[in-house]
């Protein structure tokens, strides 16, 4: 198979994401323009004149070499990973190190090992079980560990660290599978801490509402009232937290260009109690697969369980929208009862659903001289 790669209109690529089931939405056009910090291209992949793949690169500058960049293809690029691999990568490389490349940083969409909630919970309260590679009982995907043997073999470089955790895209994250499954399904795979929690927040009277971007764009009107209401919350869960927040800028521009694409991509979750908005929440969807990107809570009425009826708002609503996965996102490996970090695993863990392990990034060096140059600086940014 001879595959041709050439860039594409946003038009073009958008077409053929929205002719597939699943595709992230970090590989949309409008993801592009919402990364106002890199530049971003759409790039096709062509058998004959006919369009078989697609992938959003985004490119960065390298401090000193500004003519040179860094390709970042987060999330995909959207091909037949489960084909010849090279077929598909090698005129990639070919394309963007003329595009001046001086690496590749690849973040394939393809899962390597699963663990259900049950072997998850066990794994923690096993003596000796520090990590999820750890825990008896996963599923290893063979196309998964193909991918990952063939990147390996080929030259790529793994950029995931230990704890999956890393500056980019997690490697571990915790996903519910929808498909075929009712609500009660679901609510029944919860277990009591969540069913509780959210059955007191009903009980409490939080009411949640979901938002989109109306005629009035993502700036003004009525959202963007709420949007500013989100962003005052996610602010001072961030102090809490101990986390940098984004600024209010970055999310009129995500619900302007995501929304711009699909009026269902992207929507605002809130829930208020005696009209006090004690969570918020953020929900992104792209065909059969929906992500919970952002979340913010407020300290005060935390027993009203906002946050879980902003979850329990979203997840039925991805369910009815006919998804196949709701997406919690990231998590750390780990499963050591004394790590600070296992407790996002155990909140995750209560819904029911699933721990991913997908192939990680990789780096493909184009110039060796300049990526050595561009990883000593990281490297001393970083220490």
């Amino acid at each position: 198979m001879a595959l041709r790669v050439a860039r594409i209109s946003a038009a073009a690529h958008l077409g053929f994401v929205r002719g597939r089931r699943s595709v992230s939405f970090l590989q949309t056009p409008g993801w592009g323009r919402v990364k106002t910090e890199w530049r971003s291209e759409s790039l096709g992949w062509f058998d004959g004149g006919k369009l078989v793949g697609a992938g959003l690169v985004l490119h960065r500058p390298v401090p000193r070499f500004e003519r040179f960049t860094l390709a970042y293809v987060p999330q995909g690029p959207t091909i037949d990973w489960a084909g010849d691999i090279a077929a598909w990568l090698d005129p990639l490389a070919v394309c963007l190190k003329a595009d001046g490349a001086f690496a590749i940083r690849l973040c394939p969409p393809v899962r390597t090992d699963t663990w259900n909630a049950a072997v998850v919970k066990d794994g923690i309260a096993a003596p000796g079980v520090r990590r999820l590679a750890e825990a008896a009982g996963g599923r290893v995907d063979a196309v998964g560990s193909r991918v990952a043997r063939w990147l390996g073999d080929a030259g790529w470089l793994p950029q995931s660290p230990e704890d999956g955790f890393g500056v980019g895209q997690p490697q571990f994250t915790y996903e519910i599978p929808l498909a075929g499954r009712t609500e009660d399904d679901l609510l029944k795979g919860m277990n009591q801490v969540w069913r509780r929690n959210i059955k007191k927040a009903e009980k409490e009277g939080v009411e949640v509402t979901a938002r989109r971007v109306g005629r009035g764009g993502a700036d003004g009107g009525a959202f963007g009232a709420e949007l500013k209401a989100f962003h005052e919350l996610y602010v001072h869960t961030a102090e809490r937290d101990h986390f940098m927040p984004r600024p209010l800028r970055y999310f009129a521009t995500m619900f302007a260009e995501m929304g711009a694409e699909d009026p269902e991509r992207i929507k605002l979750y809130l829930a208020r109690h005696q009209g006090d908005l004690v969570a918020a929440t953020i929900l992104v969807r792209v065909g059969g697969h929906a992500w919970y990107t952002y979340g913010a809570s407020s300290t005060a009425k935390r027993e009203v369980r906002g946050s879980n009826a902003c979850q329990w708002a979203m997840i039925p609503d991805s369910l009815a929208a006919g998804c196949d996965v709701y997406d919690l996102r990231g998590i750390t490996s780990t499963l050591d009862a004394d790590d600070p970090h296992v407790g996002l695993i155990r909140f995750k863990v209560g819904t029911g659903g699933q721990a991913v392990r997908y192939v990680g990034e990789w780096d493909l060096p184009l110039r060796p001289m300049v990526y050595r140059a561009f990883d000593l600086y990281m490297r001393r940014r970083s220490g």
